[in-house]
């Protein structure tokens, strides 16, 4: 597994923001990952983030995280949730320059998975998505009613922001989308990175398969 190099992404004329990005010789696929809300302390160091590249990256594929605009040493303020899809586009695009070709794929976390969704929904190069605790409870997801992208959804059982009931119907009502309850779990995973991570890594494993749905 080779280690995230430093990055800059540039978004428009105007902003500027810091990333890091691994790129292994051989990887077939990557992921674009999408970082909580930015006005709460969200920030691509959080732990949820960190151990969704650590297992992507542990089977081959290239990853990118990056800082909203705003956060940390990114340029620009917070966009309440548009211009962050701008981000999370240039992300996609530096990614898919630096691999050269394989399946793209993004994942969020929180407000990055409503972000991630959005982004990932209309661009027709992304061959998965993976939506951990996506706040169901907070906004709305009924746009991915139309969108057939190969989805892998996670909560907890004790997701204060995505209520159990509501995980299970949503995901039940969309056959494309793989859902994994982790139990006990609560919006933040304290303790339950493990199980987390298992699920995702199942996910990633599909990945270099996986091709959107016509």
């Amino acid at each position: 597994m080779i280690s995230e190099q430093p990055i800059r992404l540039t978004v428009g004329t105007q902003v500027s923001l810091e990333a890091l990005m691994a790129v292994p010789a051989s990887s077939s696929g990557g992921v674009v990952i999408c970082h909580p809300h930015p006005l709460y302390g969200g920030d691509m160091e959080n732990p949820v983030v960190v151990r969704v590249q650590e297992v992507c990256a542990a089977v081959g594929l290239a990853t990118l995280r990056f800082n909203f605009r705003g956060v940390g040493a990114s340029g620009g303020v917070h966009g309440g949730g548009v211009a962050e899809q701008e981000d999370a586009a240039a992300a996609l695009d530096a990614l898919a320059k630096a691999m050269g070709g394989g399946a793209l794929a993004v994942a969020g976390y929180s407000f990055g998975s409503r972000i991630a969704a959005l982004v990932g929904s209309r661009d027709n190069r992304i061959a998965g998505m993976a939506l951990i605790a996506p706040p169901l409870a907070m906004f709305d997801f009924g746009f991915l009613a139309d969108t057939h992208v190969p989805t892998l959804m996670v909560a907890g059982t004790r997701d204060q922001y995505c209520p159990p009931d509501d995980f299970a119907q949503f995901t039940a009502a969309r056959p494309w989308i793989t859902s994994a309850a982790i139990d006990g779990a609560d919006h933040f995973f304290f303790g339950k990175l493990f199980p987390l991570g298992e699920a995702v890594t199942a996910w990633a494993r599909r990945l270099p398969q996986g091709r959107r749905a016509p």
